[in-house]
């Protein structure tokens, strides 16, 4: 049983089969992860958002952690994840939503920024799930409050993402009188 752990000394992989008596596996560190702040494992991959972006590690065998080389898309404040399927959503501070394609896990790709025309400017953490019959991404902004993004409906044209058809805010100073107001991106 493998946990990894986003530290000052990168990301650590610690084999806990005997948890009173963990044992480091591998670390990956500089240069290739520097001051991670969230991890999301999907097969054999994880997925690590840092100070420079996302980044990917290949976990096939943990005791052989390494770093995926060239595996990068470079975001300037990435703060938290979500990994789902083939997409990888970033909570990117200023940039809002960073959508990346990750259907080939060597190459991820940035799809798209989005910040709900300027209505998202501190984003720190999205979680995506399916609520009633619709796909939405739930996203905490630090300064304007929770933002809730459906998902699904609506296919861009330039590419195969999703684009987010519709966003749910929800003011931040008024959590049990707000009447949301519905923008587009």
């Amino acid at each position: 049983t493998t946990v990894y752990i986003c530290c000052d000394a990168g990301v650590v992989a610690v084999d806990v089969t005997d948890p009173c008596a963990p044992k480091v596996l591998a670390v990956v560190a500089a240069p290739h992860v520097q001051q991670p702040r969230g991890i999301s494992i999907q097969f054999r991959y994880a997925f690590v958002v840092d100070e420079r972006g996302l980044t990917v590690l290949d976990v096939t065998w943990p005791e052989k952690m390494k770093a995926v080389e060239s595996a990068r898309v470079e975001l300037a404040d990435a703060r938290g994840l979500y990994v789902a399927r083939t997409w990888a959503y970033v909570a990117a501070g200023k940039q809002g939503l960073a959508i990346v394609d990750i259907e080939r896990p060597e190459r991820p790709v940035l799809d798209q920024l989005w910040n709900a025309d300027g209505a998202i400017t501190d984003l720190n953490a999205v979680v995506c799930g399916m609520t009633n019959d619709s796909l939405y991404a739930y996203m905490a902004d630090g300064v304007n409050g929770l933002r809730v993004a459906s998902m699904a409906g609506v296919w861009c044209g330039r590419s195969r993402a999703m684009c987010i058809a519709r966003a749910f805010c929800l003011p931040p100073r008024c959590p049990l009188r707000c009447r949301p107001g519905w923008l587009r991106g």
